[in-house]
Formats: C-alpha cells, sequence, structure tokens
C-alpha cells in the first residue's frame, strides 16, 4: 500500500495513512483494480436503481436524502419521515437499527430533550425508506426488503454492477443491516462520473442533481461532503465509512479514496490534492491535528 496521508505533529512526521486512490482518466495510487467495499458510497447508485424500479419521489429533493449518510439533525428525519408517509407507511417499517444522530450537535441536542436512539435517526434510514418506498410501489415484501435475495436487492445490485461497469465481486452486511457491494475504486470513480456527465432528466443525472442542490441532506450542515460540494462548481462527492469517498466533476473525472486504516481524518486532505490534480480548484479544508485544545500540527497528502 503506497503512503497517501501523513499526521504532522509539531513539526514532525508522528504516522501515516495508506490507501488507494482512483481515478478514471489517469493512473492512480495503490491497487485501483482490487474490490473493496465503498460502505455508503455506494448509496447513489442504489437510489439511481430505485429509481430504474419504479421510485416516485415526492420531490427531487428526496433523492438526495436516500443517497444521504445523513447527521439526524431535524430536517433530516423529517423528511425520512415524509419520504415513509407519502408510501403509507410508519417508522416501524425500517429494518435499520436504533442510533442517537450521527452528528455532534444533533445528538446532544437530542439527549438533552430526553431523547434515546431510534432507527428513523440512524445515518441510512434515508436509504432504507426509499428501500421501503420502491418495493410498496412493486408490490414487494417489505419484512423481508434488506435480504440480498429480495427482489429489491437483486435489482439494486444489477444497477450497481451496471453502473460500475463490472460484476459485484462480493456482498456483505453494512452497519446499517442493508447489502454492501464490492466493486473496485476504478469502478466506483467509473460510476461517479456517469453520473454528473449523465444526460439531464435520466435517473444517473436526476441524482447526482439532487444531490449537489441539496448537499445538506447528504451528510449534515457541516460536513465535508456539504460543504466542498457547496463550494466547487460541478462536484458530487459521498463519503463512506471506513475511509472511502469518491467524488466526480463533469468534464475533469472520477475519483475514489480508500484509506486502509478507515481514518476519516485522511480522506479530505487526499481528495482536495486528487482534485488539484484533476486541474479542479478546491478550496483549503483543514485536518488539524490539535493538542491541549489548540492546533499544533495537520492531516496532509502524501503521495
Amino acid at each position: 500500500m503506497t503512503v497517501v496521508a501523513e499526521v504532522v505533529r509539531s513539526g514532525f512526521v508522528e504516522s501515516v495513512h495508506h490507501g488507494v486512490v482512483a481515478f478514471t482518466d489517469r493512473p492512480g495510487v495503490g491497487e485501483t483494480g482490487v474490490p473493496f467495499f465503498p460502505r455508503s458510497s455506494n448509496k447513489p447508485l442504489q437510489t439511481v436503481g430505485m429509481l430504474r424500479h419504479g421510485l416516485v419521489p415526492r420531490e427531487e429533493t428526496d433523492l438526495a436524502m436516500i443517497s444521504a449518510s445523513h447527521d439526524g439533525e431535524p430536517f433530516h428525519v423529517e423528511r425520512v419521515r415524509g419520504i415513509l408517509g407519502a408510501a403509507g407507511l410508519g417508522l416501524e417499517a425500517l429494518g435499520c437499527p436504533a442510533q442517537l444522530p450521527f452528528g455532534e450537535a444533533p445528538r446532544n441536542a437530542w439527549l438533552r430533550n430526553g431523547g434515546s436512539a431510534e432507527p428513523i435517526l440512524m445515518n441510512c434510514s434515508g436509504k432504507h425508506a426509499g428501500m421501503l418506498a420502491t418495493c410498496v410501489i412493486n408490490g414487494w415484501p417489505l419484512a423481508s426488503y434488506l435480504d440480498p435475495r429480495h427482489p429489491l436487492q437483486v435489482a439494486l445490485a444489477e444497477a450497481v454492477s451496471e453502473l460500475a461497469g463490472e460484476p459485484i465481486a462480493a456482498a456483505g452486511v453494512d452497519g446499517c443491516g442493508a447489502p454492501v457491494l464490492a466493486i473496485s475504486p476504478v469502478a466506483l470513480a467509473r460510476s461517479f462520473q456517469r453520473l454528473v456527465e449523465a444526460a439531464p432528466g435520466t435517473q444517473e443525472r436526476r441524482v447526482a442533481d439532487a444531490m449537489r442542490a441539496h448537499p445538506e441532506l447528504v451528510a449534515g450542515t457541516d460536513s465535508p461532503d456539504t460543504v466542498l460540494m457547496g463550494k466547487v462548481p460541478g462536484l458530487l462527492m459521498k463519503s463512506g465509512a471506513d475511509g472511502v469517498v469518491a467524488a466526480a466533476v463533469p468534464g475533469a473525472g472520477g475519483i475514489a479514496i480508500k484509506i486502509s486504516d478507515g481514518a476519516a481524518r485522511a480522506r479530505v486532505p487526499v481528495l482536495l490534492e486528487a482534485l488539484r490534480r484533476l486541474g479542479v480548484e478546491a478550496p483549503p479544508l483543514d485536518e488539524p491535528v490539535l493538542g491541549g485544545g489548540l492546533r499544533v500540527g495537520e492531516v496532509r497528502a502524501a503521495w
């Protein structure tokens, strides 16, 4: 594995992060053709699969929510509730585990108000709401919608494989209980480029446009995904657990990054460097290293 980021504390390199960086139009870093689990970076591809199988969102904004790993802010929760309600479903239909809000601020606020863990607060609840709505439209069973053999999951796997341009290498169970599908980093980069460069009005472009128009739904108000999509024209970005992020800019290319040790802190510096190598102007977005509450270093790209 190649070193892609280093942690500098008080001028001294104290640790490094290894990883893979894949591009669609040039050689990458590391074993870009070896399959891995993109985790939540697969969500936009799954949303395309839902549209292909009849999902009718109340409005295009819902597509951003269905593709999200949200922070559990009040507006996230209400939109998930609305997606379920429009399908004639209650919160009890959700098959994701009960959790507290993923974001620190909404979590603290929820706890101060006496709240406890609930499935709708889980950061994948938007995806699950979309899956359930797709099942309702097709008359598919609801109780077993997370089974890899369920018609829904078979359909979504076909969509992911088609968009990636390669077969699914393996299937596992993600943290939310839904199937997670393994593809290569270069295939993930290719699939994101297909989303942003698809013709207007296609299912692929609808998902990309909804996410870029409403980045605050994709993650959270202050998340890197939200901030960068708001500042870089045309950027589509979706982070995933265990150090994954995928991105694309129309006319520039696609990117997929996997940090080997799963460290989320290394993703943004590496992504910013990857965007610059594609000729995309990206704003600085610090990953500071703190000591005693003060900034004493940084995480920086090193490949």
